[in-house]
């Protein structure tokens, strides 16, 4: 069974850090993209950021490039989204989902997100 579990969210003031984690099993990890992703009260799903477990390739939205640093530590079968310089609008819950290739509207698992507020 594949399962997905996001943690490390949590409330922080502007400017501030978070580091989310996605614990991922069930699935080759090696084989797989891991994604971010996060919507707002009354806004769409965004997708953030992707990793390539195999290559290391990242993908990155405009909104959160140069602020969020994916990673990907394959022998725990984790991904990390380092959040830093957070703004206000970076409020959301926040999903970490896997497929075999980064996509932004969609992939094929996912789990249940974890709440990230930033305060002004």
């Amino acid at each position: 069974e594949v399962q997905l579990q996001a943690s490390g969210g949590g409330l922080v003031q502007a400017g501030g850090s978070l580091r989310l984690s996605c614990a991922a099993s069930g699935f080759n990890f090696d084989d797989y993209v891991i994604g971010w992703f996060r919507q707002a009260p009354g806004k769409e799903r965004e997708a953030v950021s992707c990793i390539s477990s195999s290559d290391g390739s990242t993908y990155y939205a405009d909104s959160v490039k140069g602020r969020f640093t994916i990673s990907s530590d394959n022998a725990k079968n984790t991904v990390y989204l380092q959040m830093n310089s957070l703004k206000p609008e970076d409020t959301a819950i926040y999903y970490c989902a896997a497929d075999l290739i980064c996509r932004t509207a969609w992939m094929d698992y996912w789990g249940k997100g974890t709440q990230v507020t930033v305060s002004s």
